[in-house]
């Protein structure tokens, strides 16, 4: 079950506008088949996404997806570089519930 972390890097002052379109979004992502979890964080300065996806072919058919396409189109001038995008595997330890996305 895929995770993946996302590092977005807005150009100074860009943050809230880049949180505001995955606001406007994400409602959108939640609803793609497969996704568990999609969640955005922030430190001030970046953007950081949480994800969560049932089987890789949702995670590929979510890359594919219109969804994806427009929150590209729209944060594309709101960043200084290209987001930085890890599918890593969890490792689990200690107590179940709190030591892996489920």
């Amino acid at each position: 079950m895929p995770v993946v972390i996302a590092r977005l890097i807005p150009a100074p002052g860009k943050t809230q506008e880049v949180l505001d379109v995955y606001r406007e979004l994400a409602p959108l992502v939640h609803q793609e088949p497969g996704c568990r979890l999609f969640a955005l964080h922030t430190d001030g300065k970046d953007v950081f996404i949480v994800e969560h996806w049932l089987t890789p072919e949702n995670f590929q058919a979510h890359l594919a997806s219109s969804n994806l396409q427009r929150i590209r189109d729209a944060t594309k001038p709101l960043l200084t570089a290209p987001s930085e995008i890890w599918p890593v595997e969890s490792v689990p330890l200690g107590d179940p519930g709190k030591g892996v996305i489920p």
